[in-house]
């Protein structure tokens, strides 16, 4: 039998057949995927083919083949540094939710999810979430925001799961779709959902006033089909985004507004770092690159990743006032 990967637990998959029918699946031996240190082998929006075994009072499947995978998205395993875990495979649309400061979405978090996005050929759309909340400053805030990357290239959208604001155009973008979303834990992803189709219910916390994080609500991956021929896969909230297997040279083309730029550069390798006749470091000193995004790009081409987890929202503010310079 073959079927889609609703929802992952570590352990149990459940697998759903063109007929409607779930299964909870196990692996089947050991089950190793070439090429992937992956701490989850399988993921959500996976094909996959299975065997029923129905020698035990509930019939269950083991799953024994992986089709290819048209694309993923990936970060590294918060435990293992070494180690990848794959958030989703076989997505449309992946959205990110980004709230202004409850729970704050810094730039460099912002940066590093797109630049994984493109690595792995998947459209990604901003939403940015809560607008009912949003004082005089943030409203200020999102604007720039929204106006950094629209001058990219990338579809921003302002929403408010509570007024219903946003969703008409949100359920247009996904429509006939596999979409994700993603973002930090707090950001409305279950909210969200639940506004899209409120039949689901998914359960919601409140965001922790003290630490200005949100809660845990969603545990593992999951995908929902919703009333309006579209899919989507909730994934639980994440602090860091570690980006995976990337080199140097490679970093730039996943900007891109440097990449645009970079045939301009007079070097063919340039890093846009201390070369001469740069034409990215030339476009950063005529405004015409965020400093946001150049600071993000540093830090991915040095590999901090030490500190991808921790708290670089001062950092993000000092490149954002020189970006409104």
């Amino acid at each position: 039998m073959t079927g889609l990967v609703y929802k992952s637990t570590g352990s149990w998959y459940s697998v759903k057949t063109a007929d409607n029918q779930i299964f909870e699946c196990r692996i089947k031996g050991k089950f190793r995927m070439q090429g992937i240190k992956s701490t989850n082998p399988i993921a959500v929006g996976d094909v996959v083919d299975f065997e029923l075994d129905e020698t035990s009072d509930a019939v269950t499947g083991s799953i024994s083949n992986i089709h290819d995978r048209k694309n993923y998205i990936v970060r590294k395993s918060v435990n293992l540094s070494k180690q990848t875990h794959i958030i989703a495979s076989n997505i449309d649309l992946v959205f990110l939710l980004i709230t202004i400061n409850n729970p704050p979405t810094t730039t460099s978090f912002i940066d590093r999810f797109l630049v994984t996005a493109e690595a792995y050929g998947i459209e990604a759309v901003l939403i940015f979430n809560k607008t009912d909340t949003y004082d005089e400053a943030m409203k200020e805030e999102q604007l720039y925001l929204q106006y950094i990357y629209s001058e990219i290239g990338y579809k921003c959208l302002k929403v408010s799961a509570l007024e219903h604001k946003g969703i008409t155009q949100l359920k247009q973008l996904m429509t006939a779709n596999v979409s994700m979303f993603s973002g930090h834990s707090g950001v409305g992803k279950s909210t969200l959902v639940n506004a899209l189709e409120p039949n689901l219910n998914l359960k919601t916390k409140n965001i922790s006033e003290q630490s200005k994080q949100g809660q845990h609500t969603t545990t593992f991956a999951e995908m929902y089909d919703l009333n309006f021929d579209a899919k989507i896969i909730d994934t639980p909230g994440i602090k860091g985004f570690g980006i995976v297997d990337m080199e140097p040279s490679e970093v730039s083309g996943y900007f891109p507004e440097f990449f645009k730029l970079q045939e301009q550069c007079k070097f063919n390798n340039c890093l846009h770092k201390d070369e001469p006749h740069c034409a990215v470091k030339k476009a950063l000193e005529a405004n015409k690159i965020a400093w946001s995004r150049y600071n993000s790009y540093l830090k991915i081409l040095e590999g901090d990743d030490e500190h991808y987890r921790s708290d670089v929202y001062n950092d993000d503010r000092i490149a954002s006032d020189e970006t409104r310079k």
